[in-house]
C-alpha cells in the first residue's frame, strides 16, 4: 500500500502548507502587521484605558479651543460633535460585529476540529493491533495538547513549538496508518479520510486563530474615539457650558466597547476565551481500548 499512504502524506502536506500560507507564517509570505501583534506583551487593561485616557485630553483641549473661539471671534455651536459621535458609532458597531464573528468562527473551528478527531479515534478502534493502541494513543495525546495549548495563556514562542508537535504527531499518525493499511485494514478509505480531515481542520483553526481585525480599523476606531471627544469638548467651550459627568459617562462607555472590540481580537491572552468544551469531553468519552 504504498502509494494508499503516500498520497495521505502528500495531502497532509498540502494541507498544512495551505495553513501556513493562510496564516501568513511562511518564509516567503508577508508577517501579520495586526495591530494584536504589536501590543500583545500589553496587558488588555492597558490596551483599553489608553483610548480612554486620550479621550479625556482631547475633551479638555477641545473646551479650551472653544473657549478661545468664543472669546476671540464669537463662533457659534456647530453640530459637528454629533457627525462625529453618529460616524464613531458605525465605527463601533462595525468593529464589534466583526470581531464577535471572527471570535464565533474559532468557536466553530474548535467543534469541527473535536468532529474529525473524534471521527479519527473512532476509524483507529476498527484497526488492527499493535497499530490500533499505538494510534489512539497518539490521537489522545494530540488532543491533549490542544487542549492544554487552548487553557493557557500563552507565552512567546509557545504556539510555534505546539506547530512542531503537531507537525511530529501528524507524522506518527501518517506512519501508523500507513501500517494499518499495509495490514490490510478493511476500513482504509474511512482511515485515510478522517486522517485527511484532522490535517485539514489543524488548517482551518489555525488560519481562525490568526484572523484578527485589521490594524486601519482599530487604529480608524481609535482616532475617530478622540476626534468625537475632541469635539465634544470644543462644542461645550463655545457654548460656555460643561457637562462633566456626560462626557465622562460617554468616555467610559466607548472605552468598554473598545476594550470588548479588542478582547474578542485576542484570542490567546484576552479574558474572553474560545471555549474548549468540545475538546474536553471528547478526552472523557474517548479511553484507550
Amino acid at each position: 500500500m504504498p502509494d494508499e499512504n503516500g498520497s495521505i502524506s502528500a495531502k497532509r502536506r498540502a494541507h498544512l502548507n495551505a495553513s501556513v500560507s493562510v496564516a501568513g507564517i511562511t518564509g516567503e509570505g508577508t508577517q501579520l502587521m495586526e495591530l494584536d501583534q504589536i501590543v500583545a506583551p500589553l496587558n488588555i487593561y492597558i490596551v483599553a484605558i489608553v483610548p480612554g485616557v486620550a479621550m479625556l485630553a482631547a475633551w479638555q483641549i477641545g473646551r479650551r479651543m472653544g473657549r478661545r473661539l468664543r472669546v476671540r471671534e464669537g463662533v457659534r455651536p456647530s453640530k459637528f460633535d454629533d457627525a462625529s459621535i453618529g460616524l464613531l458609532t458605525l465605527l463601533l458597531a462595525f468593529s464589534f460585529g466583526t470581531s464577535i464573528a471572527k471570535h464565533d468562527q474559532r468557536q466553530l473551528a474548535v467543534v469541527a476540529d473535536a468532529n474529525a478527531i473524534g471521527d479519527f479515534y473512532t476509524c483507529a478502534s476498527l484497526v488492527k493491533e499493535p497499530s490500533r493502541t499505538k494510534l489512539q494513543a497518539v490521537i489522545r495525546q494530540y488532543a491533549q495538547l490542544r487542549l492544554d495549548l487552548s487553557s493557557r495563556r500563552p507565552r512567546a514562542g509557545d504556539l510555534e513549538a505546539a506547530l512542531g508537535k503537531f507537525d511530529r504527531m501528524h507524522d506518527q499518525m501518517t506512519t501508523l496508518v500507513g501500517q494499518a493499511l499495509s495490514d490490510g485494514t478493511p476500513i482504509a478509505v474511512s482511515l485515510a479520510n478522517s486522517l485527511n480531515n484532522v490535517s485539514s481542520n489543524q488548517a482551518s483553526r489555525l488560519a481562525a486563530y490568526r484572523d484578527r481585525l485589521p490594524t486601519s480599523i482599530v487604529l480608524l476606531l481609535y482616532a475617530c474615539a478622540i476626534v468625537t471627544a475632541l469635539l465634544i469638548g470644543r462644542e461645550q467651550g463655545v457654548e460656555g457650558t460643561t457637562d462633566a459627568a456626560g462626557t465622562v459617562c460617554f468616555i467610559l462607555l466607548v472605552s468598554l466597547a473598545v476594550y470588548v472590540t479588542l478582547d474578542l481580537n485576542r484570542p490567546g491572552s484576552g479574558l474572553i476565551r474560545v471555549r474548549q468544551e468540545p475538546i474536553e469531553q471528547l478526552l472523557s468519552s474517548k479511553p484507550i481500548q
